[in-house]
Formats: structure tokens, C-alpha cells, sequence
């Protein structure tokens, strides 16, 4: 072993840019924290998996060696987390290098793709089908909202010439359905307030992609979707929109976030004080058992979690009381969940 992988510990090796640490700091640093890794990955995914994929990354993009290590091991634990794998043929999600100009440095961003965010859907137990597609002007289409919903498409055969719209369709294991039709101009509208505006990335390199997933995201407000899901499509947002997306707490296993809210918060021009906007009732009712079993795993501690959701939006005393209760209970959880995360990585540390 060289002197570069033979970081003691690997204190601060954390800090150190990929391409300059080299190929076996970068490995010896993903995997010491494989034990942490593996308390939050989904059963169907196994850690070295992950990192296998996560290496693999950095050779077939290679200008992510222009990030931090801890910036590659923080995108890939977020990926762990929902269970889906980065840069692979399954088109789940893709690490991105990002040019963060405020901090001057390349960090590691996530795009999760519309198949992701389908594979998330059906996870979560009560959408039993749901699918994507572009309709072109060509095609049969036909479509009406109200009483008696009606959605029909027929795709010409041949040249189907260009595409006009984007619809998502979802059908709920309690024998009901929902969808979401959006013009082009509809997509459009939401391409243009992109970092890229459309004019390079994937919203030019593969458009009807992008138009599928927007469909999809619109229509998930709207379904018994999970915390996962709505954290991806809020990752992915922000990507989109070119902002940071703050992956680095993931290394502490405390990355979540909350559903993306179309409404920017208040602001009181006369106090400079900003008025965060109540959870939207209906989707916490949804979320909270997700919270709950967060807590209980000891993936997130019982504070931590709402520390992060209350920096988004206002949440009720009793319903940070419902976030905190055992729900066999009613008791409030104990904030063992962190000291059992830190048994944990020593544990794995020490083998």
C-alpha cells in the first residue's frame, strides 16, 4: 500500500479532491464507511454493490475526480438510501459533476431519471402500474378531467411526426387510477427555468426523457407516494434549477428532505423575517409513517429529523409530538438513534 492510501484512519482524507488523493485513497475512504452504508440501504441492495457502481462512475465520468471524496461518498449514500443505482443501464439516476461557483469547487450531484422515480412509485406498495409517454401529432389522443375521466391514446404508426404532449398514468392497487396530461408548452415552461434553459444537458440530449419525468413528478402530488420519492423528486428539482442540494450531511446519515413546494416561503419586507409555509395536511397524514420507521431504524434520531423538516416548513407542536410517538405507544421516542449509528460505524470499524 502507498503512502497516498495509507491515510491514517483516513482523517481528512475526506476533504481531498478525487483525482489528486488517487484511485486507492478514494477506495479505502468508500470503504470505511460501508458500515454506514449498509445501515441505510434497502434489503434488495447490497453495499459493495454500490460502491462497485460508485467507482466504477469515476471512470466513465471522469471529471468527477474534480470533486471532493466526501462529495463522492455523500451522493452515493443518498443514492443508497432510496435504492436506486447511479450511472448504470437500469436509468435509474446519474451522478453529475456540478460546478458549485459560490463555494468554487466541483461537487457531485444527482439527476434521478424517470425510470428511477417509476421503480420508486411501485415501491411503495399501493401503485400497482405506472407509466410515462409522449404524445406526437400524429397519434390518436383524447382526454377529458372531471366526473367521468376519460384518457385514450392510440401512437400512429410510422412517422408520428412532433411531439405535442407528455402524459403520466397511474393505477392504485385499490382499483382506482390517476393521470396528468401537459402540453409541450407545459414542459416547456418548466425546461426553461432550468440551469441549462434547454440549450445543453439532458433537456437537449434527451428530451422526450425529461418530458416523461416532469409528467411523472406533476402527477406524484397527487398519489400515496413515500418520503423516498418525494426526497428524489426534490433532489432531482434542484438539480434541475442548478441549486445545491446539500448531500454532504448524508455521511452522517441525516440526509432528508421534504417534498419541493411550488410557492416560494413569505417574506416580511419590515422584520426581514420569513414565514415558512405549514406541511400540506394531507401529505404528512402520508409521511408519517416513514418518518416513524426512519426513527425507529435508527437511520434518522427522532430530533434530527425534525430539525430538518422544520427548516422547510412550520410544523404544528402536535404534529412534531406524532413525529417523535412510538405509534404503539404513543410515547415519545427516545434520540438513541444516533449513539446506536456511532456503535455501529465502530463496530464495522474495527473488523
Amino acid at each position: 500500500m502507498n503512502a497516498k492510501t495509507n491515510v491514517a484512519n483516513l482523517q481528512g482524507a475526506g476533504k481531498l479532491i478525487a483525482r489528486e488523493a488517487g484511485a486507492g485513497t478514494v477506495k479505502a475512504f468508500f470503504e470505511k464507511n460501508k458500515g454506514a452504508m449498509a445501515a441505510i440501504l434497502p434489503n434488495h441492495v447490497k453495499p459493495e454493490r454500490m460502491l462497485r457502481i460508485a467507482l466504477g462512475a469515476l471512470r466513465t465520468t471522469p471529471k468527477l475526480t474534480n470533486a471532493t471524496i466526501e462529495s463522492l461518498m455523500s451522493a452515493t449514500m443518498v443514492c443508497a438510501q432510496l435504492g436506486l443505482e447511479p450511472n448504470t443501464v437500469l436509468g435509474h439516476c446519474y451522478l453529475i459533476p456540478f460546478d458549485n461557483r459560490r463555494q468554487k469547487r466541483t461537487d457531485v450531484q444527482i439527476i434521478i431519471g424517470y425510470k428511477g422515480l417509476i421503480d420508486l412509485a411501485r415501491r411503495s406498495g399501493q401503485i400497482e402500474s405506472i407509466a410515462a409517454h409522449a404524445v406526437y401529432s400524429a397519434d390518436q389522443f383524447d382526454y377529458a378531467y372531471g366526473l367521468n375521466e376519460t384518457l385514450e391514446h392510440r401512437p400512429a404508426v410510422g412517422n408520428r411526426g412532433e411531439i405535442v404532449a407528455f402524459y403520466a398514468v397511474a393505477k392504485l392497487k385499490d382499483g382506482g387510477h390517476a393521470f396528468e396530461v401537459m402540453s409541450k408548452d407545459d414542459v416547456d415552461a418548466i425546461m426553461r427555468k432550468t440551469q441549462s434553459k434547454g440549450a445543453y444537458g439532458p433537456w437537449k440530449d434527451h428530451y422526450e426523457e425529461m418530458g416523461r419525468k416532469t409528467v411523472i413528478r406533476r402527477l406524484s402530488k397527487y398519489l400515496p407516494l413515500s418520503i423516498e420519492f418525494s426526497t428524489a423528486a426534490t433532489i432531482d428539482g434542484l438539480a434541475e434549477a442548478g441549486k445545491d442540494q446539500h448531500l454532504e450531511s448524508a455521511l452522517e446519515g441525516e440526509y432528508a428532505l421534504v417534498p419541493d413546494d411550488e410557492h416560494e416561503h413569505d417574506h416580511d419586507e419590515s422584520t426581514g423575517a420569513t414565514t415558512l409555509p405549514a406541511y400540506p395536511e394531507d401529505q404528512f397524514a402520508r409521511d408519517l409513517t416513514q418518518w416513524r420507521n426512519l426513527i425507529e431504524s435508527g437511520k434518522q434520531t427522532a430530533d434530527g429529523l425534525v430539525a430538518i423538516l422544520s427548516s422547510r416548513y412550520a410544523f404544528t407542536d402536535d404534529q412534531i409530538a406524532q413525529i417523535k410517538a412510538n405509534p404503539t405507544t404513543g410515547e415519545v421516542l427516545p434520540d438513541e438513534a444516533g449513539e446506536w449509528q456511532n456503535d455501529y460505524d465502530k463496530q464495522e470499524a474495527a473488523q
